[in-house]
């Protein structure tokens, strides 16, 4: 067992990380914490499905049978090299991943996510258990929920990675892997899971609610949202399951790749920029209306553009921006848009984008090389989310100088500081409810200060001093791991 000095050896388990699979901000933080962890000195693998389409110059390092209840598979693992010395863990099971979806075709889920995401988990703890324990195993939201579960129980007695102590992050609370208990014995778990204080949620199993029970320690990707999480209102039912382990939860507010997203050196934009001279912004709005079709005079840079990558979705605040469409129009301001999600929010900005030819631009998809042009773009990024348990696209906002507009939720109410006339700690706009009145009132105060250039350039600035790097949030982690390995230390002594 590793003691306090000992270096500490990480395995990571998620659904999706940079550069291999990404649907949301999941994949950026297993893209850049385990770098910064490498950099702290821990040895770092992060095993993820390897899915249809995922190309790497990694290669494969071993391939044997894995068998998950009634179902085994011969499983290729790829070995690939991510920054800083950390490594990626492909896990090659054509019959699981290799389909046009990551979780599900459209707004359908695949019916067999629950052997999907429990077989990365095993295919994941058979490869580490023929080699070297390893101190911590970090499971990432519902889809590695039972790796908790199966060290307590079925790697209980194992020879290598018996008793090895577990982390468990909550990304995203309202996702909770939800299935049928008649899954439990094709996962290979006993029907006595099938208890309150176990999998059981609604007379059906959760994976969520087990990596949160069988966790040694559990965190979650913001101080706000680990205080949120425990109450009705955004518990999504789980409140009572959280508080019950609220001694072992933590909030760590996510990071942001500060090489990838930096104004001064971003690969995407063709004049680059820091808060010392602001110059390099203007040429990135003009660019960006550019690429939107819309107007790029004289007239139209003077004009405030607001900028959304977002997926389309309630969540995120976009029945409010319907229920405020009319008055958004009405504005002095330039929008521009991507993303993609609910059909009927698509369709909202389409037909704004059509009514408004010289105000609004909106792409629906994604493309990184666009979002990064929003970021540099853009003078207002808007986020009106209804939850947003960390958020990443305010903190790049922050480094770019384009001034977040955001609810006071999550990690959102955590990063941005409201403005008021002479508080000279903020750095962007913020409203509490969750109301078309209230967004549209904050929205209103960020377009006056715009036309007060030197106070938005001192805004701009405040912001963009501000250190959100994984560096940071990854020194956190390693006093989450050095603790869960003393204590299992205790337990084995």
């Amino acid at each position: 067992m590793p003691g306090p000095r000992t270096k500490l050896s990480i395995l990571q388990i998620a659904s999706e990380a940079q550069p291999f699979a990404k649907t949301g901000g999941l994949a950026d933080v297993l893209g850049g914490l385990p770098p910064a962890l490498a950099r702290l000195g821990c040895d770092v693998t992060v095993a993820v499905p390897k899915y249809r389409g995922v190309i790497t110059d990694g290669r494969e390092s071993e391939r044997f049978p894995v068998t998950l209840g009634g179902y085994t598979s011969d499983v290729g693992f790829i070995e690939a090299p991510l920054a800083d010395g950390a490594r990626a863990l492909l896990i090659d099971c054509p019959d699981l991943y290799d389909r046009d979806g990551i979780y599900g075709v459209g707004m359908v889920d695949f019916p067999d996510n629950a052997r999907r995401f429990a077989m990365l988990v095993r295919a994941a703890l058979e490869w580490v258990g023929r080699r070297v324990r390893p101190s911590v195993v970090h499971a990432h939201d519902w889809q590695a929920g039972l790796a908790p579960v199966y060290l307590r129980t079925l790697y209980a007695d194992h020879p290598v990675i018996g008793g090895t102590p577990s982390v468990f992050t909550i990304h995203n609370l309202a996702y909770q892997g939800l299935f049928e208990p008649i899954w439990l014995p094709r996962l290979d778990l006993g029907w006595e899971l099938l208890a309150i204080d176990r999998l059981e949620f609604w007379h059906r199993i959760s994976f969520l609610k087990g990596g949160i029970n069988y966790a040694d320690a559990i965190t979650t990707v913001s101080p706000r949202y680990a205080e949120e999480i425990q109450t009705p209102q955004l518990g999504f039912g789980f409140d009572g399951i959280i508080r019950g382990r609220a001694r072992d939860l933590v909030g760590i507010l996510n990071g942001i790749d500060d090489v990838e997203w930096d104004p001064a050196g971003d690969r995407y934009l063709t004049t680059t920029y820091t808060g010392n001279d602001l110059s390099g912004k203007a040429a990135a709005k003009a660019a960006l209306l550019q690429r939107y079709g819309l107007p790029a005079d004289s007239g139209a840079l003077k004009r405030p553009v607001v900028g959304m990558v977002s997926r389309m979705v309630d969540q995120k605040g976009f029945d409010l921006i319907a229920a405020a469409s009319p008055d958004l129009v009405r504005l002095d301001a330039t929008f521009v848009v991507l993303g993609t999600g609910e059909s009927r929010y698509e369709e909202l900005w389409t037909h704004l984008a059509e009514a408004h030819r010289d105000r609004i631009g909106v792409r629906i998809g994604f493309d990184e090389g666009l979002a990064h042009l929003i970021e540099a773009g853009a003078d207002i990024f808007l986020m009106p989310s209804r939850f947003e348990p960390c958020g990443l696209n305010q903190m790049y906002s922050l480094r770019y100088g384009t001034v977040p507009v955001v609810r006071a939720v999550g990690g959102l109410a955590d990063t941005v500081v409201d403005y008021k006339p002479g508080r000279r700690m903020a750095t962007g706009f913020v409203f509490a409810d969750y109301t078309p009145a209230a967004m549209l009132e904050a929205l209103r105060r960020a377009l006056r200060l715009y036309s007060e250039p030197t106070k938005w350039r001192a805004l701009q600035r405040a912001g963009m001093r501000k250190d959100y790097s994984w560096d940071r949030s990854a020194a956190e982690y390693v006093k989450i791991y050095r603790r869960v390995v003393r204590s299992a230390r205790t337990r084995g002594s």
